[in-house]
């Protein structure tokens, strides 16, 4: 019968194989260039000017990405990809940068929780798996909460871009000239509705339509008020009817459909509310009937 001892050797043996094997997996993997064009690429110079630390970090990342790209599937990469895109393509990263920015997150987290245990004499096992845990799981939370700010704050412009750019049309300026105009009064570059705009005035200097680019942009941000403010443009250019008023019947229904969203959280927050209220409310009549109940006790 294996002693303890015995059994954690026999342990860290098979995670020392299981490491050296992926280490071989990724280093003999064939691997694919990523690009740097485009607008990852911007975003990628922009991030490595702003973002502190990341200068540092980002020449690493980019490596492992190349080792790890030829191990990826092409669904998954895909599906990464998407996230990426829904975040603003975060950082400029590639689906294998990704990849290779959770692994490291998951040695230098899990190196850390070794660390911790060593110097408060812990279970060293326990602290590196939830150091590890968490940077795995750590890079999706940033990329999915960036992604979820992003979209809340392009459904929260919408209303306010559209009538701008029904005004703009009314006054007989053309289509990409009412979002050129849009572009040009915006206080925030780097608002994420202004970022979209300027991308589909990139798009259609370079000779794309104005059907592709705003499809494309429907694909980038898709939310129903952006789905529905594509839908109207594109039937109204299909059919020939005026733009403007179609701005500004969209306006309209997105600003209803905030208000409707408005009154939804305001409803749920009541809901939400019963639980920390009953628990306030617990509370209070333990301190109230505490002191009563043990001067009874004591009187008994």
């Amino acid at each position: 019968m294996l002693t303890l001892a015995a059994l954690r050797l026999v342990v860290v043996g098979v995670a020392g194989f299981v490491l050296l094997f992926a280490a071989y997996a990724v280093a003999s993997a064939p691997t694919r260039v990523a690009s740097r064009l485009g607008m990852r690429g911007l975003k990628r110079r922009v991030a490595i000017e702003n973002k502190v630390g990341w200068p540092q970090i980002e020449p690493i990342v980019r490596w492992l990405g190349v080792r790890v790209s030829g191990v990826l599937g092409d669904r998954f990469r895909n599906r990464l990809d998407a996230q990426i895109a829904l975040a603003g393509d975060y950082l400029g990263l590639t689906a294998e940068e990704y990849v290779a920015l959770s692994f490291l997150s998951c040695i230098g987290l899990g190196g850390i929780g070794a660390l911790f245990a060593a110097l408060g004499s812990g279970k060293i096992g326990l602290f590196v798996a939830i150091g590890a845990t968490v940077g795995i799981i750590l890079p999706y939370m940033q990329i999915s909460g960036a992604a979820q700010k992003r979209l809340q704050g392009i459904n929260e412009a919408l209303p306010y871009v559209i009538d701008l750019m029904a005004l703009a049309m009314s006054a007989g300026m053309h289509f990409p000239g009412a979002i050129r105009q849009v572009v040009e009064k915006s206080t925030n570059p780097e608002d994420p509705l202004v970022v979209e705009l300027t991308r589909i005035l990139r798009e259609l200097s370079i000779g794309r339509t104005r059907k592709q680019a705003l499809v494309d942009f429907a694909s980038r941000a898709p939310t129903i008020a952006v789905t529905e403010f594509v839908a109207a443009l594109i039937q109204a250019e299909e059919q020939g009817n005026p733009v403007a008023e179609v701005l500004l019947v969209q306006a309209g229904v997105a600003r209803m459909r905030r208000s409707v969203r408005a009154e939804e959280a305001a409803a749920k927050a009541a809901v939400k509310m019963v639980g920390p209220l009953f628990l306030l409310f617990a509370c209070i009549m333990m301190l109230v009937l505490g002191p009563m109940v043990l001067s009874l006790m004591e009187g008994g």
